[in-house]
């Protein structure tokens, strides 16, 4: 079942990224699955330590919704649940790259100034 995208204004194709990869962790997560190729849920869960559970279940299911990442369950006890990209989700590397590069360049000023 997919999430329902509403539509964007005509020509404004940076509204309708937003739409998929918006939300205050999504992109986080995106980030954390590009440098690991493959995060369990307690693994995020740790590095994303201001992301209640809760939250990071829904920024989960909604990137799973939306084709970005893929869930695996292992039927084990306790179970295990890891993600990862999807190779449509895959295509959003260059994006988070760039959202990487210029928030190292962004802390370097602020640093800069204190």
């Amino acid at each position: 079942m997919k999430r329902h995208v509403y539509n964007c204004q005509e020509g404004c194709p940076v509204e309708s990224t937003l739409q998929i990869i918006s939300g205050k962790w999504k992109a986080v997560i995106l980030y954390h699955l590009i440098k690991n190729k493959i995060c369990h849920f307690g693994e995020l869960q740790r590095t994303m330590k201001d992301c209640s559970r809760r939250m990071l279940a829904l920024q989960l299911k909604e990137l799973e919704i939306d084709g970005i990442i893929e869930k695996t369950i292992y039927p084990v006890m306790p179970p295990k649940t890891d993600y990862k990209l999807t190779s449509f989700g895959k295509t959003l590397i260059p994006v988070i790259k760039s959202m990487e590069k210029w928030g190292n360049l962004y802390n370097q000023s602020v640093d800069r100034k204190k």
